[in-house]
């Protein structure tokens, strides 16, 4: 299997993505990922040899389940811009609602997936209860599908609280 490292999203990561049916790919190149948040425009960086399991002192190699799907089109950039000028038309909103629910929380950003099917909420925080509570204010409020995700002055925090399945682990217990 052919692997290629991939920075997505608008607090960047950068993941091992599966590459195999997408050619021709050069460092800056935008692609089309399936991140565990949904579809991402993401920046081709390089491909990857995997590394062998005995080259990690007997660990595991790394599990790469999500593709890179396709080199991004024009009418993928144009949506991801769209979906960006509404996120941050929506920024004041946000900061609102956070607010008005009485959560210890500053939002610095937010993003919504490639589909629309996900708004990610990017807070100054570590993880903790108010994430959490975030994530089911949304869904209560009837706003969709809302992923809180942590930031750290480190930068992100893992496990973020969605309303797509669960709390996230997000310190609530």
């Amino acid at each position: 299997m052919t692997l290629a490292l991939v920075r997505y999203g608008t607090i960047p990561e950068v993941a091992r993505f599966a590459c195999g049916s997408v050619s021709g790919l050069t460092r800056g190149t935008p692609v089309v990922v399936e991140t565990h948040r949904g579809l991402q425009v993401g920046t081709f960086l390089e491909r990857v040899t995997p590394v062998h399991p005995a080259d990690r002192n007997g660990s595991p190699p790394p599990v790469v389940s999500n593709p890179i799907l396709r080199t991004a089109t024009e009418e993928d950039l144009t949506s991801a811009a769209r979906l960006q000028q509404e996120a941050s038309a929506a920024f004041e909103e946000w900061s609102a609602r956070i607010a008005a629910w009485d959560l210890e929380l500053e939002l610095i950003d937010l993003e919504w997936t490639l589909d629309r099917g996900k708004l990610i909420l990017y807070v100054l925080s570590e993880r903790g209860p108010d994430c959490t509570k975030l994530a089911l204010q949304a869904a209560a409020a009837g706003l969709g599908v809302v992923e809180v995700q942590p930031v750290s002055a480190e930068g992100l925090v893992s496990q973020p609280a969605s309303t797509g399945g669960g709390c996230g682990n997000c310190g609530c217990g």
